[in-house]
């Protein structure tokens, strides 16, 4: 994202001047909050994928809505170790112990907070902007680990009980491909969402050739039903990411940024 102040209409909290904050708070006290950690996606796409396609989810909402501001993208998030069962379904070695997507082999870390010290950093920048006047807080979250979204979940109804706002919150998936199970980790969808925001950010010539068959463990990517009973048989990636296109990543980008301003709207009403 450029730099200079958009001449249009400026979504970027960190970029208006107090004045422009209240003014901008006062016509609709609404803020999105893009959140997600800084989390291995296999060797071609960024660690920051599900952070990156939270801000540009957000981003593009408030400037359709022309209304709200959006809080500069929080990377962090959590994670838990990989129960005994799923172990099995992603095709890893019994009995070990493997926290989120950092497979054995992974080339890079991930960011992971422990689960308490992320809920209490999300608290405490929820409060300051709830202090801040903001009656409509929508976390846009990139990241869709259970206990992640858990934390998520239980802030957003604590605080919308023992406050004047309210908040919600969002995967910055559509929410069909959270049904179908499309959405996955470094699959399909992720990859061709990251190809629509910039393709150069993408390097498929990391992964095999088309014809070689990706299973879980060796990549870190991982089809939503690999997580499941739903697994594949061999522990083969279904929705391959050497399938994807920047023309499927926008139209996955739009049908999410239709479903969360509805969501906004329905929320402000």
């Amino acid at each position: 994202m450029a730099c200079r102040r958009s001449e249009e209409f400026e979504t970027r909290y960190e970029w208006l001047r107090p004045e422009e904050l209240r003014q901008r708070r006062d016509q609709c006290p609404l803020v999105i909050f893009p959140v997600g950690p800084l989390e291995y996606h296999g060797p071609h796409l960024p660690l920051g994928t599900d952070p990156i396609n939270a801000e540009r989810v957000a981003h593009a909402c408030c400037r359709r809505l022309r209304r709200g501001v959006v809080r500069p993208t929080l990377y962090l998030g959590t994670e838990r170790e990989r129960p005994a069962e799923v172990l099995d379904w992603l095709g890893l070695e019994s009995g070990s112990y493997i926290v989120g997507m950092d497979f054995p082999s992974r080339l890079w870390n991930s960011h992971y907070l422990p689960e308490e010290v992320f809920a209490v950093a999300l608290a405490a920048e929820l409060r300051i902007l709830i202090g801040q006047g903001y009656r409509y807080v929508l976390l846009a979250n990139g990241h869709g680990a259970g206990n992640h979204i858990a934390v998520i979940d239980r802030l957003c109804i604590e605080l919308s009980h023992t406050t004047e706002a309210k908040l919600d919150w969002l995967l910055t998936v559509p929410q069909a491909t959270l049904e179908d199970k499309t959405f996955g980790h470094a699959t399909e969808l992720e990859t061709a969402l990251l190809m629509h925001y910039d393709p150069d950010a993408v390097d498929l010539g990391s992964l095999p050739p088309r014809d070689e068959p990706l299973r879980y463990a060796d990549f870190s990517i991982v089809d939503g039903a690999g997580f499941t009973p739903d697994h594949d048989p061999q522990r083969i990636v279904r929705h391959d990411p050497r399938d994807a296109t920047a023309e499927m990543g926008r139209r996955w980008f739009e049908e999410c940024v239709g479903e969360v301003v509805a969501k906004i709207e329905k929320m402000t009403a």
